[in-house]
Formats: C-alpha cells, structure tokens, sequence
C-alpha cells in the first residue's frame, strides 16, 4: 500500500479567517497605490481647451483620472460641464451612452482622439 502525498496542500494553512483575507487583499492593493501627480497651472489650462474643444466638436476625448491612488482610463464624449461642482460628465463609448461623473481635481491626463 503506498503513501499518497498531497503536494503543496499540506503545507497551506487550515483555516483562513474572513480578516485574514481582507488584510491580505488590502496589503497587495496598498503595495501597487500610487501617490497622486502634481498637475500645474499649465496642464490644467490644456486641460480645460482640449475638454471645450472636445465639447464644441463633438469629438471623443480619452482621460486618465486618479481615483484612490490608482489611474483609470476613460474614453467617451464630453456630456455637459458643472462649473459649480467642478464635475464633467462623460459618456461612455464602450457602454452605450452610460454616463460617468468625474471631478476635474482628478484628472491627470486629457488626451482628444478625434
């Protein structure tokens, strides 16, 4: 009668507690966070013409916004602009007219595709 091994089973741990998962999962996102870029006056002019020129042309534009230290890409039309709350609301391409809010404070890049 031979012995069966159970590889590298044995070796992990019995019982991983539901804290235990989450401190881990926390710990390897907080290992790839990134600190915010420091945007200048300069940029957030740029910023501001290239999102009205995409506007008054109806052409889609592609953001790059830091939402809790990781960067996120957006791609879509410009839907209309809040002055007051500093939001622009963009409509998705991928999504079929899903329309996203992003805080101007947030956006690192602004790129017009079209």
């Amino acid at each position: 009668m031979s012995l069966r091994d159970r590889g590298n089973i044995k070796w992990q741990s019995a019982m991983m507690l539901p804290e235990h998962v989450k401190m881990l999962k926390n710990l390897k996102l907080d290992y790839y966070r990134q600190d915010k870029p420091i945007v200048d006056e300069y940029q957030l002019e740029e910023f501001k013409s290239k999102i009205h020129a995409a506007m008054e042309l109806s052409s889609i534009v592609k953001f790059t916004v830091w939402e809790e230290g990781f960067d996120w890409e957006y791609t879509g039309l410009v839907h209309r602009l809040d002055p007051i709350n500093k939001m622009i609301y963009l409509e998705l391409e991928q999504e079929n007219g899903h329309i996203i809010k992003v805080r101007f404070e947030d956006i690192v890049r602004v790129e017009n595709d079209g």
